[in-house]
């Protein structure tokens, strides 16, 4: 063994999070893509089973309120908001990311008021992002300026309504200055979005304590959701009563089974509802989430620092200078992956799958891995990193 391989049996002999690894449906192949699509929890298949055929089957109709579908959207909402840093009563899940981006920047843009007439957009976001951002500013008549978010402070001023960041750059795994940043935004008197696609179940975000006004995030990556799961929407308590859904439906009415011909949003986080929930992928994430009892997000956090720590000592050792690390190695900016740049990254990607390795490759020369501190071990870590000198001859 060499002595790489020995130092990771030691970490992971000290790993306290080792344990929960086995709530998970796992193989031999090492798999460093969580921060596209999160592993199977083992316990989930039987309990759709049941909401399939007992709750579905059996009960049908009777559900809603038997089974408790009709309450899902908030009721996932607070179980998530512990792991972004909110209290009760903010967060609420269902529709897609892109949908609840499109929520998020339009309502902000219209309770920042008509004199505000620019909306800034992170310029290297998840294109949905841009793209979404770009729709909003058109609906509500701001003109669009795409920053980055170093240059944010400087972009702000009395015309800025709104500003949508991400907390983790999907490229780079960049984790940039949230409270910084959020504080900014404030002092020039707009509100702050941001997109936690890659950061909600890997690190700590406290929503609350910095004073973010609103948020969106998947919650297939980190939190294990399954392909399509629902995401969610946080609206900070002392907006609520100010949130302004461009897609008000029926679900978000006060009175959704009045079937009144005009709208009267519902109080509190409800209002981000929109239509009927999509019960099957909701109710798969609720049971997705019980593998965070027990757990801490700092706890999280502690490991994936130490494991991509670990992963980028192992990938000096065994690549050496045949790759570049495009990810920051200050613990403060960097997320729970790490992006690596070499030649014909789609091609060695390929073969990194097929010798087990599974990340991800992102045009035109960068290798994803994404750490899931849940599930990966040290002994995965320096596994990829040979496997990735091998492979690189």
């Amino acid at each position: 063994m060499s002595d790489l391989t020995l130092r990771a049996k030691e970490l992971d002999a000290a790993d306290a999070l080792a344990p929960v690894r086995s709530r998970f449906v796992l193989d031999d192949v090492v798999y460093l893509d969580g921060n596209s699509l999160g592993a199977l929890p083992a316990h989930v298949p039987d309990r759709i089973a049941d909401v399939v055929r007992r709750e579905w089957g059996e009960l049908r109709i009777r559900s809603w309120e038997e089974s408790g579908w009709w309450t899902a959207p908030e009721r996932i909402g607070d179980r998530i908001a512990p792991l972004v840093g909110a209290a009760p009563g903010q967060v609420v899940v269902g529709d897609s990311t892109s949908v609840n981006v499109f929520k998020a920047v339009v309502a902000a843009a219209r309770m920042a008021g008509e004199e505000r007439t620019e909306i800034l957009v992170d310029a290297g976001t998840f294109p949905t992002d841009g793209y979404i951002a770009e729709s909003a500013a058109r609906l509500t008549g701001r003109t669009l300026r795409a920053v980055t978010p170093a240059e944010v402070p400087d972009a702000l001023g009395p015309r800025t309504a709104a500003v949508l960041l991400n907390h983790v750059d999907y490229r780079t795994g960049r984790l940039h200055d949230l409270p910084a940043l959020t504080a900014a935004i404030h002092a020039a008197g707009a509100l702050a979005v941001w997109d936690l696609c890659h950061s909600a179940g890997a690190l700590p975000v406290g929503l609350d304590a910095h004073g973010v006004d609103l948020a969106v995030g998947c919650t297939y990556k980190y939190l294990n959701g399954g392909p399509g799961s629902p995401a969610f929407l946080y609206v900070r308590r002392a907006l609520q009563a100010r949130f302004d859904s461009p897609l008000p439906g029926w679900n978000s009415h006060a009175e959704p089974f009045g079937m009144k011909p005009s709208y009267d949003p519902a109080p509190g986080a409800v209002r981000g509802r929109v239509g009927t929930p999509d019960i099957l992928s909701m109710l798969s994430l609720e049971a997705a989430l019980d593998v965070w009892e027990g757990v801490g997000v700092d706890a999280v956090r502690a490991k994936s620092l130490a494991l991509t720590d670990f992963f980028l000592a192992c990938v000096a050792r065994y690549a050496g200078d045949r790759v570049e690390s495009v990810t920051p190695t200050a613990h403060g900016e960097r997320g729970s992956q790490v992006s690596l740049r070499c030649e014909n990254a789609g091609d060695v990607m390929k073969r990194l799958i097929q010798a087990g390795v599974v990340g991800d490759f992102r045009p035109p020369d960068v290798l994803r891995f994404g750490f899931t501190p849940l599930y990966t071990s040290f002994a995965e870590a320096e596994r990829a990193a040979r496997v990735l000198g091998a492979v690189l001859g």
